[in-house]
């Protein structure tokens, strides 16, 4: 069965990084696009970035531009979303997103909280 699994969330200070990992198993992992999506509180889940299989990225979301970026590993099978300079409107449940024909899985998620 799909998995994904997320990892690496915390409590950072603003202008401070992190590196998210997902974890992914229960298929073919180097064929599929994968993305990190993130729901603030009282907001909806919003897509933050994705990766093609063939590893060219997407952003989502104005606001990460030139401060996040996606990368996998397939032999791994793991994708990451670095993010640097965080900000205190980064602050959100992050998700891993696999992206398999018409059905998209999510995991659990991993909390980023930006305060100083």
């Amino acid at each position: 069965q799909v998995q994904v699994v997320e990892s690496g969330g915390d409590l950072v200070q603003p202008g401070g990084s992190l590196r998210l990992s997902c974890a992914a198993s229960g298929f073919p992992f180097s064929m599929y696009a994968m993305s990190w999506y993130r729901q603030a509180p009282g907001k909806e889940r919003d897509l933050v970035m994705t990766i093609t299989s063939a590893g060219d990225s997407t952003t989502y979301v104005d606001s990460v531009k030139g401060r996040f970026s996606i990368f996998r590993d397939n032999a791994k099978s793991q994708v990451y979303l670095q993010m640097n300079s965080l900000k205190f409107t980064d602050t959100a449940m992050y998700y891993c997103c696999a992206e398999i024909g018409a059905y998209n899985y999510f995991g659990r998620g991993t909390q980023v909280t930006v305060s100083s």
